[in-house]
């Protein structure tokens, strides 16, 4: 629901899907960071964050069943668990995000983000403090923080996957409440421990397929594809044979 979303991110979106809409006129609407093309916006109300946050910590109170987010974070929820995918992210994406990814990261399939991944990650003093350096199976990243209230535990970027330099570049990037960055996927990045509290994130790892039909973004290797649509892992090609006796998949999560 739009109420969800913080009007500086409806502003921007307005833009995005304006005629003439262009980088330039995006950019003065976003706070970039160095030229590594990551960038800061609003995206939903502190209300929203608060309610957000809340169910999952039902969620994560219940005797449900539960996966880990991702192989690195221990703690969180998979939003596909919750039933969020088709009401909540797939239209996040696809009318919201988009039009702003397509200026941002055409190089990238921005235009085309066909499927996703989203969970939600928990860092706690008692539980997960930080994240190591590693990047996304995504073509772009959108990472939300949710709160709690916490101290420290910025987040830090370097060199892109795919471009290494001998003595890579960081910069620090605080993580303000209710608000997002953006940024490539294969953008090397971590977070710092936190001091205090308990932080939640939202990351969704937006994928086009095709991007990753030529070349899976984990493995480096032409992928042999299964067809997935929407929150899949975003290999979308049609296999030559109706009923393959096996198939390979690249499933790096």
């Amino acid at each position: 629901q739009d109420s969800f979303l913080a009007p500086g991110f409806l502003e921007i979106v307005r833009y995005c899907t304006s005629p003439g809409a262009h980088l330039h006129g995006l950019l003065r609407y976003l706070e970039s960071f160095s030229d590594k093309r990551i960038y800061r916006l609003p995206v939903f109300t502190e209300e929203f964050c608060q309610a957000f946050v809340e169910e999952l910590e039902n969620f994560e109170q219940s005797e449900m069943p539960k996966g880990r987010p991702n192989t690195m974070n221990n703690y969180g929820v998979l939003l596909n668990e919750l039933g969020m995918d088709e009401t909540f992210i797939t239209p996040l994406r696809e009318k919201y995000l988009q039009p702003i990814t397509a200026l941002l990261y055409p190089d990238l399939g921005g235009a085309s983000l066909d499927s996703h991944k989203a969970f939600v990650v928990k860092y706690s003093l008692h539980e997960d403090l930080d994240l190591s350096s590693h990047y996304d199976n995504a073509e772009v990243t959108l990472n939300v923080s949710l709160g709690k209230d916490f101290t420290e535990g910025n987040l830090y970027f370097g060199d892109f996957s795919q471009d290494p330099t001998p003595v890579p570049t960081y910069v620090e990037i605080e993580h303000v409440g209710a608000q997002g960055l953006l940024h490539r996927g294969g953008q090397i990045h971590g977070a710092l421990p936190i001091a205090s509290g308990e932080r939640w994130n939202l990351i969704v790892w937006m994928r086009s397929s095709a991007v990753r039909n030529q070349l899976c973004p984990m493995c480096n290797k032409k992928p042999e594809l299964v067809a997935a649509e929407g929150f899949g892992d975003g290999f979308t090609e049609t296999l030559e044979d109706d009923m393959p006796e096996t198939v390979n998949l690249c499933s790096l999560w």
